[in-house]
């Protein structure tokens, strides 16, 4: 298989932000077409730096612009008339408002019968909180993250936008679901593909979710720790290293040797996984790390976890994290579009993992190109005319 499986695939995108915009992407890593559907000065993303701000390169670098004002009619008939050109069409618009700019599923489909049309919204398309506003935090917030990621009584916001990231990661797992039944379909018939950050959110969850019905409490930030017997310790130089366990007798042991302690091996309060896992032994069991990992920096304690065969990862930065040998030999990141290390997918097909392309389209840098499929040139200058389309100030 090529390393860009969906080379021939067309989407089109009607999005902002991260949710559709990180969906696009993935998408267009692995060779689909996308064209992104903007409004003159750009989704908000650009931040009035067109095509030189970092969010915007992370998440649409690899498509192409076309810029269009929805909201005259001959604007959303330029959307109408490139749906028989694309397969995947995107949206994440407040539910209701494609349907009132005549671009809905149901304005779609009869164009195109064969279109994945993909609505990705906050809360589903009813429901009491139908028309309530989303964003990233309000996601976490409603599915429960901000209460597993934090101490009992203290929840607070994370450190970044998992909510958004993971409706843009299941969207594009649709998107390639969507495709590939269509493919098998002997009509080739399309489908609405429907999702939402109060979804989506679930399916990074259900570890918790599972949790707090088998142990009939709600689980908090330290509440799986005793299970997984894992540690995140801090090293002498400011350095952190986090250990896992889990069952296993023989990391257990080793461990315990490693960090000078080999009398807790057959202590009776850690001998084994089950007395090892009783709240108030793990407890006592941490204190014990935290006091033996200070005393030596991050570079030898890492030495020395290798020799002794215990499962461990230095806790990096994300300065680090793109720096980590393991990282550079994966190839996960890279090219630097404007600085901004891009990441590439996480796959690799056949040994290959898929490029991110340099291409940073300024707004409405394609509307010509892609307009000539469906119009003609006197009907695109009439429409820039007008105002309908736009064109690179």
């Amino acid at each position: 298989m090529k390393a860009q499986p969906l080379a021939g695939i067309r989407v089109l995108e009607v999005g902002a932000y991260i949710s559709a915009p990180y969906a696009g992407v993935i998408l267009t890593s692995l060779g689909a077409e996308v064209v992104k559907v903007e409004p003159r000065q750009g989704e908000a993303f650009r931040r009035g730096e067109d095509n030189n701000n970092a969010y915007f390169i992370q998440y649409n670098t690899g498509k192409k612009s076309i810029a269009v004002n929805l909201k005259t009619q001959a604007g959303a008939g330029v959307v109408k008339a490139l749906v028989p050109k694309f397969d995947v069409l995107i949206e994440n618009m407040r539910p209701g408002k494609m349907a009132a700019l005549g671009l809905g599923e149901a304005d779609c489909r009869p164009l195109n019968p064969s279109l994945i049309y993909t609505s990705i919204s906050g809360f589903g398309s009813g429901g009491p909180w139908v028309d309530r506003p989303a964003y990233d935090t309000i996601g976490q917030s409603i599915g429960g993250i901000y209460s597993i990621m934090n101490d009992a009584g203290n929840r607070r916001l994370t450190g970044t936008c998992m909510a958004d990231l993971i409706t843009g990661i299941g969207s594009a797992m649709g998107i390639l679901a969507a495709l590939l039944g269509r493919e098998r379909s002997a009509d080739r018939k399309g489908t609405l593909l429907e999702t939402s950050l109060h979804e989506a959110v679930s399916m990074i969850t259900i570890d918790a979710l599972t949790h707090a019905y088998e142990a009939d409490f709600d689980p908090v930030r330290n509440s799986r720790h005793p299970q997984a017997q894992n540690f995140c310790l801090q090293c002498a130089d400011g350095g952190a290293i986090t250990v896992h366990l889990s069952l296993s007798q023989k990391f257990w042991g080793n461990l315990a040797r490693v960090s000078g302690h080999p009398e807790l091996i057959d202590d009776p309060r850690y001998a084994t996984y089950d007395v090892r896992r009783v709240p108030e032994n793990y407890e006592a069991l941490v204190a014990i790390m935290e006091a033996a990992f200070r005393k030596k920096p991050r570079a030898e304690w890492e030495r020395l976890l290798v020799e002794a065969d215990v499962p461990f990862a230095p806790a990096l930065s994300m300065h680090e994290v793109v720096e980590h040998e393991q990282t550079q030999w994966l190839g996960l990141v890279g090219p630097e579009v404007k600085g901004i290390p891009v990441v590439r997918p996480p796959w690799r097909f056949d040994g290959q993992r898929p490029a991110r392309s340099e291409l940073r389209a300024r707004v409405g840098e394609h509307t010509r190109e892609i307009l000539a499929e469906v119009y003609p040139p006197a009907e695109i200058d009439a429409l820039l005319a007008r105002g309908d389309v736009y064109l690179p100030a």
